[in-house]
């Protein structure tokens, strides 16, 4: 369905400083809100001199568990040749470890520590608190509804990427 996109029928919060044909669409709108929220997310992990691909791996672990190595790269969306690099970080800091899978032993199998989780939690609540300021000028039920519309933009997307991957024969 194509249509011709112009100004948003919505009067504007403030002045209007960006052009309005670009505020009427949606992915430039995204794209900037984007910046904006991981800005928030980097200051938040950042306190703790880590970056957003070492939160995105301890929280992995936090929520699925030991996993193993090509697995926790794929769902944290990173090429998996990048994964290697990130667990060095947080290894060496003992927030994770790695072991040989027992299942196939060329497989490592990546699990967080007891410090590893601690952090993770804190972290998590520092995140937290950052998503309260990022969506401070939302209600509590336009926040739930931003979140479930972009998930479903999200679930989408991967759901494509799937189906392409499988359609090369390939995971990903």
């Amino acid at each position: 369905m194509s249509r011709t996109l112009g100004p948003s029928p919505e009067e504007p919060a403030g002045p209007v400083l960006r052009p309005p044909s670009l505020l009427a669409l949606p992915s430039y709108l995204a794209g900037h809100a984007a910046r904006i929220g991981h800005d928030v997310l980097v200051e938040a992990v950042g306190r703790e001199d880590l970056r957003l691909p070492h939160f995105a791996v301890l929280t992995a672990l936090a929520d699925f568990g030991p996993l193993p190595q090509h697995v926790l790269a794929d769902r944290c969306g990173f090429q998996r040749s990048h994964l290697g690099r990130y667990l060095d970080t947080v290894e060496e800091r003992a927030l994770v470890r790695r072991a040989r899978d027992r299942a196939d032993r060329r497989r490592q199998v990546v699990e967080l520590t007891e410090e590893g989780l601690s952090l993770q939690r804190r972290l998590r609540e520092g995140v937290e608190r950052g998503q309260d300021s990022f969506l401070e000028g939302l209600t509590e039920q336009e926040r739930r509804t931003l979140t479930r519309l972009l998930r479903r933009l999200l679930d989408a997307d991967d759901l494509a990427r799937a189906a392409r991957a499988g359609a090369r024969g390939g995971a990903g």
